[in-house]
């Protein structure tokens, strides 16, 4: 279900897209709502809508719901990391299971250069006399 809205939305989008760049221009643009002479194109009646003009807002609406779907779906379903942090750890196994680390291999003398485990050398005694 989730997977057909998506597709759908995409799809939508794309259209909308196309059928707003299709629309022509008013000519006013911005520059009438800063007080230029076409300032009553921008806040005047408009006439009847076009043929593009009620597809542009059909296709927003069905834009807007799909939005509305899937964030809705989104905060349904939970994050990945929220999953994992719920999971139950893993437990021993039974006697005569091996464990988890039952093919690691014994732990052996350090690599050259890293901090071994072997405890200090002693401080140098005092020579007796």
């Amino acid at each position: 279900m989730i997977t057909l809205v998506t597709v759908l939305h995409v799809v939508v989008c794309i259209f909308l897209i196309l059928v707003i760049l299709l629309q022509a221009g008013k000519g006013g643009g911005m520059g009438g709502a800063f007080g230029g002479a076409g300032a009553q194109t921008v806040f005047g009646g408009r006439g009847a809508q076009t043929l593009l003009g009620k597809v542009t807002s059909v296709s927003a609406g069905i834009f807007m719901l799909t939005s509305l779907l899937l964030a809705y779906q989104a905060s349904r379903s939970g994050s990945e990391i929220e999953r994992e942090a719920q999971a139950p750890f893993p437990t021993q196994g039974l006697p005569g299971q091996p464990g988890p680390d039952a093919g690691a291999p014994p732990p052996g003398p350090a690599l050259p250069g890293s901090p071994s485990s072997a405890p200090a050398p002693a401080a140098p005694q005092a020579p007796a006399k």
